[in-house]
């Protein structure tokens, strides 16, 4: 397979894990995920839930692709690094006021089911067949 398709497949993965993730909590279980903000409240459905895993796997790979353009040898390194990072940043929002213990444990899942596709999916380095040494005979 090559780099582009399997990364076109990371990313249909990465955005499909937190709507199996909604799906759970939604539906299945019953729990309406919303913020509260003073009189307004924020419904969290499965549209702003794709939408938003889309968005960071776009991001994500753009940035990958960007790092191995300027620094091809350390760029899944240096990717990998900003990932996690941009993850655990990813909490803050969920430590705040406006929203019930199941909204955020669902939140922190979607979070957590998107890393869980595109960090590994996204840094796995491309199987590219290598040619057969020069000097070899061939017959």
């Amino acid at each position: 397979m090559s780099a582009h398709r399997r990364r076109l497949a990371v990313t249909g993965l990465a955005a499909l894990a937190p709507v199996l993730v909604w799906l759970a909590a939604d539906p299945i279980l019953g729990h309406r995920l919303g913020i509260v903000d003073g009189e307004q409240t924020l419904d969290i459905g499965v549209t702003s839930v794709v939408l938003a895993a889309f968005l960071a796997v776009l991001a994500g790979w753009g940035l990958l692709a960007l790092l191995e353009r300027l620094w091809s040898r350390r760029a899944r390194a240096i990717w990998t690094g900003l990932a996690m990072t941009v993850l655990a940043v990813s909490f803050l929002p969920l430590t705040g006021d406006g929203m019930d213990a199941g909204t955020r444990t669902t939140l922190a899942l979607m979070h957590l089911a998107v890393a869980a596709v595109l960090i590994p999916g996204l840094r796995t380095k491309d199987a590219t067949p290598t040619p057969p040494p020069a000097n070899q005979l061939q017959v």
